[in-house]
């Protein structure tokens, strides 16, 4: 399961100092901004450590590091510039395309997906039926490198499961890497046959028709994978050494540099205990580089989680198991030599790794969890070091190849962002842009903050964005909205600058905005997810009832209106709150929701819930229908009807229990949605949405030019 912002409609906002100005009517309904910000520059790429390409209305320059000074950078390089092939799709087939050649590839009635040049760019490689293929560019000549693919014999292209949880959506479902030689690709073959059906119907035509996925909900059958590596140009492919019989899951396989091993993540389905095995390419023998066991879960869809160091003989790891992510250097063998970061702070990204002085840089959330900073370390953990600066958060980070320089553009819930050049000491050199407009001063702006609530039980500073109406007047009392995600590791909590008009429009209509976040959403590390496991929902509810109880008390926030938003996770934590947490929420949008865990994949499910016979109580405590009886207020329920992802069988089921208890509720599908809708059908949604908050919360007619 994704994030899925698409219903996230009240996110970040800004706050300007006292101005006179007020936004227009249309200024907010139309979204214009309107000098009060502009873009930034876009950075492009380092041109060796002195120099980089910045985009500036539509056109690239070249900056140079130690002068500011900026040249044309499109003409000078046309007469370098080296022609690279690329392969296009046009209808089903493919074509290479040289300069402005085109030269078809393949002249099939059955598509090719995911073609993928060779590191060395003479071969492409792509799946057909779901069998693994390669053409030589030179040649023309086409291989078959597989030849059981059937609609469940899948070479090369990944499950659902593997596709939504382990490999990522950006994967577009493929499973095959080429090695780094261009010789030799590393595939997996999924076997489909025993996961169950899930029918997902669509109502289009005069008799509508059955779309059938491969699904394993919490507890079932899982597709059974195989790794193997096969020449490039074609012969028999070496499998890995493991048994497909076995309940396991694969991560992402990484080359080792020179080619002359594949690494694989693998973890049993229990999820507690992840492994890396060197894979032998001649026999499928298999050795172990590293083994990491958690008493919860350990999380397998990390692609960054090794970074191989350029002389051959080290890696750096990235790992939670200390309740924290940190960073940890290795022999090849897997043997750790030491941790380089260490402490009650999570490390985000590996940077650069400057190998030459030993250095690593690194981003992280440490001084302060909603905001994000460069840092760098020694290899041997000593000398850590803050390289950003001010109370802001850091984003979009880009490190000179050397670690010279680097560019950040840095902001905060009150200052629109800048973007500025800073050396390795942590000095601002210069502004390349501020994303402030010429009428941003004279322009009065909702006022932002970002405030800590103690948790009940006093372990933690739980986060909330607030957005104040304009003319708050604490002795009035104001309905509230609060838009979440939920989840493990999923906060949407950060200091940094956002300027949304349809937020700036409620703040004129008297609405106070929250978001807030829980123990488990990530700024209290693992240490803080790992409440989650085997209790979905709890420690999310009790926490933000407790934010809420601060906000009744504290914020002016009319006790009767309460509204809770959320879509996928944040959906079914929306439906818990009118259920479980109907004393404190009144009024929830629940879209796209899951209802009962057991609804839900396997991977992602069984990864904190373990699996429904091994959890039975959890899955029950955690489940939207356990507390139909205490439902009260209005919940509006909406999903699209062929979701994919979290199925319409999960709010089918919550309405016919909601029917039975003959409780009152709103109901809007979508036909042919998936986990999201586009065009019309997401207009329609949005208005559905305010006209929800007008009737219900602001207790007022909807003014003319809202809806869309």
């Amino acid at each position: 399961m994704r994030k899925n912002g698409f219903f996230l409609l009240f996110v970040a906002a800004a706050f300007g100092a006292s101005a006179q100005t007020a936004l227009t009517t249309d200024q907010m309904l139309k979204g214009a901004a309107q000098k009060i910000t502009k873009p930034l520059p876009q950075f492009v790429e380092w041109i060796g450590d002195n120099s980089f390409v910045i985009r500036r209305d539509g056109k690239q320059y070249l900056h140079d590091v130690k002068t500011g000074k900026e040249t044309d950078y499109t003409s000078s390089v046309m007469t370098t510039m080296v022609v690279v092939p690329e392969i296009i799709n046009k209808g089903n087939d493919l074509y290479l395309k040289m300069a402005n050649e085109e030269t078809r590839l393949t002249n099939n009635k059955d598509e090719e997906k995911n073609p993928v040049l060779s590191p060395d760019k003479q071969f492409v490689a792509f799946t057909r039926n779901n069998n693994l293929y390669t053409i030589n560019l030179a040649t023309k000549k086409e291989t078959q490198l597989t030849s059981d693919g059937t609609d469940v014999i899948l070479n090369g292209f990944a499950s659902w499961v593997y596709f939504e949880e382990i490999l990522g959506r950006a994967s577009r479902y493929k499973s095959f890497w080429w090695s780094p030689d261009s010789k030799k690709i590393a595939y997996m073959r999924m076997d489909e046959s025993e996961v169950p059906m899930f029918p997902i119907y669509s109502e289009e035509g005069q008799h509508g028709f059955i779309e059938r996925t491969r699904y394993p909900k919490a507890g079932d059958k899982n597709p059974e994978v195989k790794i193997g590596v096969v020449a490039a140009e074609g012969g028999s492919t070496v499998w890995a050494d493991f048994n497909q019989k076995d309940d396991q899951y694969f991560g992402m396989p990484l080359w080792k540099p020179d080619g002359s091993a594949l690494w694989i993540q693998w973890m049993p389905r229990t999820q507690d205990n992840l492994k890396v095995y060197e894979m032998n390419l001649a026999d499928g023998s298999k050795k172990v580089i590293y083994d990491e066991t958690q008493k919860t879960w350990v999380d397998l869809d990390d692609q960054n989680r090794i970074t191989f160091l350029k002389n051959g003989k080290q890696f750096i790891l990235q790992s939670d198991a200390t309740g924290w992510n940190h960073i940890y250097l290795h022999d090849m063998s897997g043997k750790r030599i030491n941790a380089i970061t260490s402490g009650n702070f999570t490390v985000t990204d590996v940077t650069l790794i400057d190998e030459k002085n030993k250095l690593v840089y690194f981003t992280c959330r440490k001084d302060n969890s909603a905001r994000y900073d460069l840092y760098k370390v020694k290899m041997d953990g000593t000398g850590l070091q803050r390289l950003t600066f001010g109370e802001f958060t850091h984003r979009n980070i880009r490190v000179s190849p050397s670690g010279t320089y680097f560019i950040t553009n840095y902001s905060n819930v009150a200052t629109p962002d800048v973007m500025a050049l800073v050396d390795n000491k942590g000095k601002q050199l210069r502004e390349l842009g501020n994303a402030k407009g010429e009428a941003f001063a004279t322009t009065a702006l909702a006022k932002t903050e970002l405030l800590r609530v103690k948790s009940e039980d006093g372990k933690y500073d739980l986060p909330l964005r607030i957005v104040w109406p304009v003319n708050y007047d604490k002795s009035k009392k104001y309905p509230v909205m609060i838009s979440i995600y939920g989840g493990p590791n999923a906060g949407t909590v950060y200091d940094g600058w956002g300027l949304n008009m349809q937020q700036q429009w409620w703040a004129k209509e008297g609405m106070i905005q929250v978001a807030m976040d829980h123990r488990a959403s990530g700024h209290f590390g693992k240490e803080g997810i790992n409440y989650m496991h085997r209790n979905l929902g709890y420690w999310e509810m009790k926490d933000w009832i407790t934010i809420v109880k601060w906000l009744i008390e504290n914020a002016s926030v009319d006790k009767n209106k309460v509204a809770i938003s959320g879509f996928s996770y944040g959906g079914y934590m929306s439906a818990y709150a009118l259920t479980y947490g109907a004393d404190y929420f009144t009024h929830g949008l629940a879209g796209g929701s899951v209802t009962d865990w057991s609804l839900y994949d396997s991977h992602y499910t069984e990864r904190f819930m373990d699996t429904p016979k091994e959890n039975p109580e959890g899955y029950k405590s955690s489940s939207v229908y356990t507390y139909i009886d205490q439902y009260k207020g209005l919940l509006r329920i909406y999903h699209g009807t062929m979701d994919d992802n979290v199925h319409m069988q999960n709010s089918m089921q919550l309405i016919k229990k909601l029917q039975e208890k003959k409780k009152h509720f709103e109901f809007m599908l979508y036909p042919g949605g998936r986990h999201g809708w586009p065009g019309n059908q997401q207009l329609h949604s949005q208005n559905e949405i305010v006209l929800f908050i007008y009737k219900n919360l602001l207790e007022r007619e909807v003014p003319k030019d809202v809806l869309k």
